[in-house]
């Protein structure tokens, strides 16, 4: 859905994007994870032609870009920096502009689009108020609204939930979800951490420009070899797995082990007290971290 090799954008002497090589399947909800800074923006701007890029070449739906974006951004729904829009008209009115603007849309099926894109997003009760009366939450609902009218087959996310309260996030990563399960490619730029990590597939990092990490976020996540113990009686535990525990914090053990079973039947027959035995997994930001600090020490 989206393929870049040797993408940079420079600004001057500045580097902005340094030589990415992105790849986004039909199919994911994909993370593009980076520091405010990073190039997020930028390459989410130059994806969508808005930006032309120093050097590299861009693919998207299978079509170069920018040359191919009369017929590639019809089937693309994008928010970029924010929504835009009037501040002094309606919400319904803008989006009936956004679609009279662009290619693809038509004028019979509008207004049942519009009203469509204002109800998954949860604007359908307030589409006729002027735009300056929305709070930040609910522009960027009316962003995502803009994105969705014409069914996309790919997304184009950046920073979507920014001024949403929790409830807010919970329904927006929902709907994501729901489209993504209805065959819609995600790419979702953002800086929050946890968000992606309950929403995405596949992720991919940028750090000052870089692409430091890509890959299948289960893949990265996969159990470390080691069980979490959390007991009272640490000094029991130590004894009884001589050599096979790597660290401790407070009453938490990590345990090195081939077979977690076994490990949970040694504890019970040693009568240890247990209040947490779980295989290690890595948390994303342990990961984008540790990406991040790899990164900065080649350089």
């Amino acid at each position: 859905m989206i393929r870049t090799e040797g993408l940079t954008k420079q600004y001057g002497r500045i580097t902005a994007v340094d030589g990415i090589d992105l790849d986004v399947r039909e199919g994911d909800v994909y993370g593009f994870l980076g520091a405010n800074g990073s190039g997020k923006t930028t390459t989410v701007r130059m994806l969508l032609g808005l930006v032309l890029a120093t050097s590299g070449s861009i693919e998207v739906l299978g079509r170069p870009m920018p040359a191919s974006g009369r017929d590639v951004l019809p089937q693309v729904g994008s928010m970029v920096e924010g929504p835009a829009a009037y501040p002094q008209l309606s919400g319904r009115t803008n989006l009936a502009l956004v679609d009279a603007s662009g290619p693809g849309g038509g004028r019979r099926t509008r207004a049942g689009r519009i009203d469509d894109a204002l109800a998954r997003v949860g604007l359908d009760g307030v589409d006729k108020r002027p735009v300056r009366a929305y709070s930040l939450g609910m522009r960027q609902r009316l962003g995502l609204a803009a994105a969705l009218l014409r069914t996309p087959r790919l997304l184009v996310l950046d920073e979507p939930t920014n001024g949403l309260d929790p409830q807010g996030i919970r329904e927006i990563r929902q709907l994501l979800l729901d489209l993504n399960a209805a065959g819609t490619t995600v790419f979702l730029s953002s800086h929050l951490l946890a968000e992606i990590e309950q929403m995405c597939t596949r992720v991919g990092v940028l750090d000052r420009g870089r692409l430091v990490l890509q890959d299948e976020l289960a893949d990265l996540q996969r159990p470390t070899g080691r069980m979490v113990v959390r007991t009272p009686d640490v000094a029991a535990v130590r004894g009884l797995f001589n050599g096979q525990v790597e660290s401790q914090d407070g009453d938490r053990l990590w345990i090195r082990v081939d077979d977690p079973a076994a490990l949970n039947a040694r504890l019970v027959g040693a009568g240890i007290r247990v209040a947490e035995l779980a295989p290690e997994k890595r948390t994303l930001e342990e990961i984008v971290l540790e990406a991040a600090t790899t990164s900065g020490d080649r350089r």
